[in-house]
């Protein structure tokens, strides 16, 4: 059970739905620890049976085999379920869903909500847009290939086939990939339009964007034609030459439409003669208007005569007080003001009922239409989700080449034996953050499974890990990578133990979160896949964790033989490379100048000298009394242990026990005499005497 809650709060971390249907009889014990919101229903609509009816009535099929769901019984009760709750939501039969998919554990790369998490894909840790390695890559056009592309970072594929076809994509792109942009800037989002279209919520600057969309496409059609990649050449062949929807939106909407139907001014004009007819009185109003003032002014001899019109109040003749004495016999008073009075003629009146009906009979006529229309589009539904999927594909993949260029990526090469050798590798995100990033090497092998990786903290040991990672998701998404060259073997999951976080909701410290990913781990890894261990063990005792760092280690290589990049500061785990010869050690390199510790960030063979705690903690801002107090026990510490144990050949040599101090001296230090007044001076001259006696 722990396993199912696992997977499905992996899974709803990367969809992030906005609600979780659950049948009622479900104990939310089952769900604990998962946020998202949760919508209770019968029980009934999850039955296998009449999910299975309801999903073949709305597909049109006689059963589901086609879609590779008949032998998923439990999938089949929540696909039918959900789509039940979209049809009572939406209060429309939902046409665009036209398919199921089926998702084989086998064809993806599968990670965990702990690995999505620490790698960053499209959030931070912090919860935060940005910077993540979606931010980094997303220069997409279009908001459908945004999507897209976090579709792809969340599933990476293992089919080096396909993967090889959008890296040719990608190559084929690169000299081009400005001009793709261009020319997708102009389409707009056609699947959420199509989805509107569907559903019946298509507002009129939803049709006229679809149709000047289907009309940029030619360009993107033909561009995307003349490149020389199959995959590209695909795509291009689902683009529209001469779209029937394009010419269809093309007679029916105005260039520029209305923004909601009811104020009118949305069909084209000439697309119904009726409304034509219609408009054209509305439209001859203003000249009757016009004539009828100027008449009424050589009738009356009333120079102030307007004839008007509002929404309120309709046609009126409208006449200055000062001269209401000249108004005709035929007049009638509509309405009374503070310095005019307005009235209504039969000839006046006989136009208003004409005009207002007109205008009436327009909106009416229109609204029927645009109804029409979106009958008309229905059958295109399909078609129009094709072409938008591949106009979110080409997106994506000419946004990786934006990315390739500018960052200098190298295209990955897959190989069928265990292998893992990155040259010069980056972070992807850390490289867009910082001035000068160092690269790394990285190699694995059948032969060379596991580096231990030494080295103090913040020398670059967790974002040397992670680029790792990243590197091959970004190989298994089709995009090229942040190194000089890359080549990959065969990978079935990722997964990272990296950080320390509790959960204080599920009731689980700090460490208690770190043992059950580790379990996660130990439990699941293969010898295909990749393992990312942070410090495993420091969440207890020195000697407990030391134990449980070392079995973990272990367990690893013997039983799991993962992929694995194991950082570390227990220094008595460096002697497993001479155990195991499929460990290898490593550190990051760092270098000590005037008390002060500078990272060098250069991954070197062999293990680290030693951890540069102190030196990290003082350029961290704790106060110097601390570190020199820590130094003294440190070398005290060391001495002892040194009395108790035979010593460890890997460590380096314990430094001299400093001597005692005198307070007087510890007092020194912490002065700066240049900001000290002759007054404070001699204050601070009687102080240090008494602490000198």
């Amino acid at each position: 059970m722990q396993a199912d809650v696992e997977d499905l709060s992996s899974e709803l971390e990367r969809l992030k739905p906005a609600e979780l249907v659950i049948p009622d009889d479900t104990g939310l014990a089952a769900f604990e620890g998962i946020s998202t919101p949760k919508k209770k229903l019968p029980p009934w609509q999850f039955d296998i049976e009449s999910s299975k009816l309801a999903l073949t009535r709305h597909f049109g099929t006689r059963d589901l085999a086609g879609f590779g769901a008949d032998t998923l019984p439990v999938a089949v009760g929540a696909a039918g379920a959900l789509l039940e709750y979209v049809k009572s939501t939406q209060g429309v039969n939902p046409a665009h869903i036209a398919a199921l998919s089926v998702e084989e554990a086998g064809e993806l790369i599968r990670m965990d909500a702990a690995t999505r998490r620490n790698l960053e894909l499209t959030e931070t840790i912090r919860g935060e847009a940005s910077p993540t390695l979606a931010s980094l890559l997303d220069t997409c056009a279009t908001s459908m290939g945004s999507r897209l592309l976090g579709h792809w970072l969340h599933h990476p594929m293992r089919n080096h086939g396909k993967l090889a076809r959008r890296h040719g994509a990608v190559r084929a792109l690169l000299p081009r990939y400005q001009d793709v942009h261009a020319e997708l800037d102009q389409v707009s989002d056609i699947e959420r339009i199509t989805s509107r279209v569907a559903l019946r919520s298509a507002r009129p600057r939803d049709l006229s964007a679809l149709r000047d969309s289907l009309t940029a496409l030619s360009g993107v059609k033909a561009l995307a034609a003349s490149l020389d990649s199959a995959l590209l050449n695909e795509l291009s062949g689902v683009l529209p030459v001469d779209s029937p929807v394009q010419k269809m939106l093309a007679a029916a909407i105005l260039p520029e439409p209305a923004t909601f139907l009811r104020d009118g001014g949305v069909i084209n004009d000439g697309f119904s003669p009726t409304l034509d007819e219609l408009r054209a009185i509305q439209t001859d109003c203003g000249d009757f208007l016009l004539k009828l003032e100027a008449r009424e002014k050589e009738r009356t001899g009333i120079t102030t005569l307007k004839v008007e019109f509002n929404r309120v109040h309709g046609f009126y003749i409208e006449v200055s007080k000062a001269q209401s004495d000249k108004v005709p016999d035929d007049y009638r008073r509509r309405q009374t003001l503070k310095n005019a009075e307005r009235y209504i003629t039969p000839e006046l009146k006989e136009f208003e009922d004409k005009a207002l009906t007109a205008q009436d009979r327009a909106l009416a006529l229109e609204k029927q239409l645009y109804e029409t229309l979106l009958d008309e589009l229905a059958p295109h539904i399909a078609e129009l989700k094709l072409i938008a999927q591949a106009v979110a594909a080409l997106d994506v993949l000419s946004a990786f080449a934006q990315r390739a260029a500018i960052g200098n990526y190298a295209e990955p090469q897959f190989v069928p034996e265990p292998r893992l050798d990155i040259v010069a590798g980056r972070h992807p995100v850390v490289e867009a953050e910082v001035e000068r990033f160092i690269a790394n090497d990285t190699k694995l092998s059948a032969e060379r499974k596991l580096l231990l990786i030494t080295g103090p903290n913040m020398g670059g040991k967790s974002t040397y890990m992670r680029q790792n990672a990243l590197i091959t998701l970004l190989a298994h998404v089709g995009s090229f990578v942040p190194a000089d060259s890359a080549v990959i073997g065969p990978i079935d999951r990722i997964f990272t133990r990296i950080g320390a976080s509790d959960d204080l909701a599920g009731g689980r410290s700090t460490f208690m979160v770190e043992m059950t990913e580790t379990a996660n781990i130990l439990n699941n890894a293969s010898e295909h896949s990749l393992v990312l261990m942070d410090e495993v063990g420091r969440g207890t005792s020195t000697f407990d964790g030391l134990a449980l760092a070392w079995a973990i280690a272990r367990a690893l290589i013997e039983k799991n033989r993962a992929y694995t990049l194991f950082a570390t500061h227990y220094f008595e785990l460096t002697t497993l490379a001479g155990e195991y010869p499929a460990v290898a050690n490593v550190h990051l390199s760092a270098v000590e100048h005037k008390d002060r510790i500078v990272f060098l960030h250069h991954v070197e063979d062999g293990p680290a000298s030693q951890s540069y705690g102190l030196a990290v903690a003082q350029l961290a801002g704790v106060p110097g009394k601390v570190i020199r107090d820590a130094r003294r026990h440190l070398a005290d510490l060391e001495n002892q242990s040194a009395a108790r144990v035979q010593p460890d050949l890997f460590a380096a040599p314990a430094p001299a026990p400093e001597p005692e101090l005198n307070p007087a001296v510890d007092r020194l230090h912490e002065i700066d005499p240049n900001e000290l007044s002759p007054r404070q001076a001699l204050n601070l001259l009687f102080e240090l005497k008494k602490l000198a006696n």
